[in-house]
């Protein structure tokens, strides 16, 4: 039994049908007998986010950080220095305490990190708001589900155009562009690659800007104090990046300013900040560990923190913003604190990717 399905049908957005020569397939005309079986005309949207390990024990914890942390986009560091460095020292040391981070943000109900469960909500909800018209799916760049095995499954399902979307609002080496090498490795191994887009940073997109205050606005309304001073934290990355001519700091300040101006606050109230630093190198600066120290100590009481950077919460945000910055803070006198939460799979976050996605598909769904 052969099967081809012709593009002028699936563009209206009927789905594949049955045997070549019978119903709209025959309209493309029989296979030869012994052809392939042939699926084509769909288009397919991949969404990608960074990793989760696959459990919080010392093993899979290794895995997930010697995969990430051998990535030459996110490590810099000359390999003879490097290779050494993680392999006999990291990867001994950190699994143990990093799974402990992980343990206390885990989704016990599903076994897995909250990265994951967001993400895969995400793509349901973009799958339903879509319709029959595009296959979603999902996958993270270290860990699992992979890229490789997300593409072929888009591919097995007719789709012969695809849209990579990062899940990264502001773009940077060390996670768009790995994302979409991994997608790249992916479609140097196949015979018959897919029509591929990869959707730009939005960074500034009005959607999206809105859509951060609207949330803020939300959830400060919804505490029981006003806030002092509001830092807009984004991961960090090393100096060195940005003097290579990494985008990323600087889409990244962009952000913090227009969210500010929408929201009517002052460059003193609402900060930019950068969190995550690893190792001895200089990172971007401010710091927003230091900076929380810094205003706890200057007698600020009343602190509350957003991460616009990451699209759905993680490690970065529920352990290391709500827990141990949480923690710097009251430790220094500081007496009201709270973490405002991602834009996640809510109404305002599932606004933004139905945008972007709407957006990257004109032509092809039009």
């Amino acid at each position: 039994m052969n099967e081809v399905t012709p593009n002028a049908t699936l563009a209206r957005g009927a789905t594949p049908v049955g045997p070549a020569g019978a119903g709209a397939a025959g309209q493309a005309g029989a296979l030869p007998t012994g052809h392939p079986a042939v699926r084509w005309g769909r288009i397919g949207v991949l969404l990608m986010n960074l990793g989760t390990p696959e459990g919080t024990s010392y093993w899979p914890m290794r895995r997930y950080l010697k995969e990430f942390l051998s990535d030459r986009r996110v490590i810099e560091v000359p390999r003879a220095i490097w290779w050494p460095l993680l392999n006999l020292v990291i990867l001994t040391k950190r699994p143990g305490p990093k799974g402990r981070d992980y343990a206390s943000v885990w989704n016990n109900e599903r076994d897995e990190g909250p990265l994951k469960t967001i993400t895969r909500g995400q793509a349901e909800k973009l799958q339903a708001a879509m319709g029959d018209k595009v296959v979603v799916d999902w996958a993270m760049r270290y860990g699992k589900p992979e890229v490789d095995q997300r593409i072929q499954a888009l591919l097995d399902q007719g789709c012969d155009r695809i849209l990579l979307v990062p899940l990264y609002p502001q773009y940077a080496a060390a996670t768009s562009a790995t994302a979409c090498d991994q997608a790249f490795r992916a479609l140097m191994k196949m015979r018959w690659q897919p029509t591929v887009r990869v959707s730009p940073p939005y960074h500034d997109d009005p959607v999206y800007i809105e859509a951060v205050a609207s949330a803020i606005r939300r959830d400060l309304a919804a505490l029981d104090f006003e806030p002092e001073v509001i830092l807009t934290s984004f991961h960090g990355v090393p100096k060195s990046y940005l003097m290579k001519g990494d985008p990323y700091h600087c889409q990244c300040v962009k952000t913090g300013r227009l969210i500010r101006e929408a929201l009517g606050y002052s460059p003193e109230r609402m900060r930019t900040t950068f969190q995550s630093r690893f190792g001895n190198e200089e990172w971007l600066k401010p710091y927003t560990d230091e900076t929380v120290k810094e205003l706890a100590a200057q007698g600020v009481k009343r602190l509350a923190i957003v991460a616009p950077g990451f699209t759905a919460d993680c490690l970065e945000t529920l352990e290391e913003l709500d827990g141990e910055n949480r923690h710097y803070f009251e430790e220094g006198g500081g007496t009201h604190f709270a973490y405002l939460p991602c834009l996640n799979d809510g109404a305002e976050g599932m606004r933004v990717i139905e945008h972007v996605v709407a957006r990257e598909l004109k032509g092809w769904l039009d």
